[in-house]
């Protein structure tokens, strides 16, 4: 989906624009609590993985997120990226259950996710979302995350650029308000609708205006006219970015992703955090997936300052 904000002015600058058509003024520069999520240049990069990457496992029932997080140990990851559709319950005696098991065998949960999107048209919609983000920020907090990713989504028909960037806002900014009560921080995932724009997504963040805020970078979805355009929008969201989704080829392209490249666009902008396998191929991920952590092992032990 083309949205009605103009690409190439922004992306051959890698982050500072005018967004004809749309009224608004884009720069990657911080403004208010908006702040860059690396304190220092020196970068910190973790090996994680995505529940979703052993998605038809799960979906099946022949991975349970017990089975997951051993296979995280397995694996021999820093952290496991949680994903809700397969969690048993939301209890919070079995959330506890899962944080002790995850402990118990030195795997710590690198954040949790929740699936609502936020470009409503309707207030009443805008408000359950709300709702729906807290209780998933409840959620994290018991499994002794701090991290939530959340989603803008795709845009209503008829509806604008400026329009879903406003609602994401309305929403975004109390859940922020909420969350920082709890020390989660909420990460808009680079994923589908009006956040595969990179000028979008850092207007979004700029107007929450909260250090709470930050960006869920998954390298792939980002719509471009080119492979260079996407990794200038990369580029672009790394100094806001709080947690990562790694994939090895382009989502609409199915180019090769120059991993390499990406690692060293994190170093440079300092980033500490999970660098997060998220596998989608055709290959069954039991072979896949470690095939993939391998190479992000490689790269981090590479690019890391620790």
């Amino acid at each position: 989906m083309k949205l009605p904000i103009p690409r190439r002015g922004f992306l051959r600058t890698a982050g500072s624009a005018v967004l004809a058509g749309a009224g608004l003024s884009l720069s990657t520069e911080p403004r208010g609590n908006a702040a860059p999520a690396a304190s220092t240049p020196s970068p910190r990069l973790f090996v994680g993985c995505c529940a979703y990457s052993f998605r038809k496992y799960l979906a099946s029932g022949r991975m349970t997120m017990e089975d997951f997080i051993l296979k995280g140990v397995e694996l021999g990851l820093h952290g496991v990226d949680i994903t809700g559709y397969w969690l048993k319950s939301a209890e919070p005696a079995y959330l506890t259950g899962l944080r002790h098991l995850a402990f118990k065998n030195g795997m710590p949960f690198s954040g949790a996710a929740c699936g609502a999107t936020m470009v409503q048209a309707e207030k009443s919609k805008r408000d359950a979302v709300l709702e729906e983000i807290k209780k998933w920020v409840d959620t994290t907090e018991i499994l002794g995350a701090s991290h939530l990713r959340i989603f803008a989504g795709k845009l209503p028909k008829n509806a604008t650029a400026e329009q879903g960037i406003a609602w994401t806002v309305e929403v975004m900014k109390p859940a922020c308000d909420y969350a920082a009560r709890k020390g989660v921080t909420l990460g808009v995932e680079t994923h589908e609708g009006i956040t595969q724009r990179a000028d979008a997504t850092l207007e979004i963040i700029h107007r929450v205006d909260s250090p709470y805020a930050g960006i869920n970078l998954d390298i792939t979805n980002f719509l471009a006219d080119s492979d260079e355009d996407q990794y200038k929008q990369i580029e672009a969201c790394v100094p806001f970015a709080t947690h990562t989704h790694i994939r090895d080829r382009f989502g609409n392209s199915q180019h090769p992703v120059d991993l390499e490249r990406v690692w060293q666009i994190f170093a440079r902008g300092g980033y500490k955090g999970y660098m997060s396998a998220e596998y989608e191929g055709e290959e069954d991920s039991m072979t896949a997936v470690p095939r993939l952590i391998e190479q992000i092992k490689t790269l981090c032990r590479k690019y890391s300052s620790t």
